[in-house]
């Protein structure tokens, strides 16, 4: 067959005039440069929003992280804090020392001692119908005035009771005087609360008007705590007063000497 170049050239012509006709419009780039524009502003919105929620995040749980950490006797008055993080149970014997300093220029301290299991060799108190006292732990209160313990003549478990678990509720709420001469009403004195759990800190106002105040420690992982302060020779008590963490009195007692 013999090629028609003539068609050939019609055909170049209609196509021609065709795109004469209808001219393409330019590439929109304002356009799509404002539109890119436009994406990279809300990404980086976005981001500053996400970041500066990330940093709040960061401020509102610092105080729920950090722990507390309460005085260790009357020679400190820091103010409790409100709350602290949960600390798991001791697996183990753990001595958690109250408070401890100096009076009439002996050194004094006050410790809780927590034993999970009942100790080899202790044997619970009976009563007198013959029963044992309940419990599966023990907790000790173990008290120093010049390097001697106090009630060191009752053996090694001495002013130690059984307690179930570390939530028992029977070891709390008890105040009591302790020294090494007549049973705690004369000499160097310890003044050792166990309180309830709003109990903060303990104050005594002694005879000369001179206050010792005394923030409450716990055993970490349990609910077992206390606070002490010492009381000199020759001084009585004429008030404790216990507060909460928002300093509200929760208790007045006039009745120590």
């Amino acid at each position: 067959m013999i090629p028609d170049h003539g068609q050939e050239d019609r055909v170049r012509a209609a196509f021609a005039r065709s795109r004469a006709a209808y001219p393409s419009s330019p590439a929109p780039v304002d356009r799509i440069l404002s539109a890119a524009r436009a994406r990279r502003k809300r990404r980086r919105a976005a981001a500053a929003v996400t970041s500066a929620a990330c940093v709040l995040g960061i401020g509102l749980a610092i105080p729920f992280l950090r722990p507390s950490h309460a005085g260790v006797g009357p020679e400190r008055h820091p103010t409790p804090a409100a709350s602290s993080p949960r600390v798991p149970a001791p697996a183990e014997a753990s001595v958690q020392v109250i408070g401890k300093g100096r009076v009439d220029g002996h050194r004094w301290s006050v410790a809780l001692e927590f034993h999970p299991t009942l100790p080899k060799g202790y044997t619970p108190p009976t009563f007198s119908d013959g029963t044992t006292a309940p419990g599966t732990s023990l907790l000790c209160q173990r008290m120093y005035i010049g390097g001697t313990r106090i009630d060191h003549q009752g053996g090694p478990w001495a002013d130690c009771q059984p307690v179930t678990g570390t939530h028992d509720p029977r070891a709390a709420g008890e105040m009591g005087l302790w020294g090494l001469h007549d049973k705690g009403v004369s000499g160097s004195r310890l003044m050792v609360s166990n309180p309830e759990a709003e109990v903060a800190y303990g104050v005594l106002t002694l005879s000369d008007g001179t206050q010792v105040k005394a923030a409450t420690v716990a055993v970490p992982g349990t609910t077992y705590r206390a606070w002490a302060a010492p009381i000199p020779n020759g001084r009585t008590i004429t008030t404790v007063d216990q507060y909460d963490a928002n300093h509200k009195r929760i208790s007045h007692d006039t009745n120590w000497r």
